[in-house]
């Protein structure tokens, strides 16, 4: 299968004809295609085989190792109310996946920061995480390039 064959396959299981004329338009609805078709639904599978739920695979994508992040920002990062941050938080911490911190300068901003275990548990997961779908890995390596290369260069424009 090459990279042209892909535009005119929907990745729900049947052949489907776009009808935008915009290509980026029609690129976003396959990118889309791609990622809703995967079944299991990939976030929430490996969330689960870490017994995790899929907001808390987030948190835990979101920290990066050897970093601390205010809990109101990471409220922000998952478009979710600090309240639910806090109760996650609670569940993280309970099974030696992060720590709160007091801010030094502020103690009533705390602090999120993985622990060792954080970090392993947060690597695997990742590792899960970006696994090709079957519909990427079964590409040529050249159209796994060419793919590649182009969603790199519409991240870096700020897309």
């Amino acid at each position: 299968m090459t990279l042209s064959t892909i535009v005119s396959f929907n990745y729900a299981g049947y052949v489907g004809t776009m009808t935008s004329k915009d290509p980026a338009t029609e690129a976003w609805k396959l990118l889309l295609e791609l990622w809703w078709s995967e079944r299991p639904p990939r976030f929430p599978a490996v969330a689960g085989e870490f017994g995790l739920s899929p907001m808390a695979l987030g948190l835990l994508k979101s920290l990066e190792p050897g970093t601390e992040l205010p809990m109101s920002t990471m409220a922000e990062w998952l478009f979710c109310d600090a309240s639910n941050v806090t109760s996650m938080v609670d569940r993280l911490e309970a099974r030696g996946l992060i720590e709160r911190r007091d801010r030094p300068k502020d103690r009533r901003v705390k602090l999120l920061a993985l622990t060792a275990e954080g970090e392993a548990l947060r690597e695997r997961a990742l590792q899960r995480l970006h696994e090709p779908p079957e519909a990427l890995a079964s590409l040529s390596v050249a159209d796994q390039r060419v793919l590649r290369d182009t969603l790199r260069r519409a991240l870096s424009t700020g897309g």
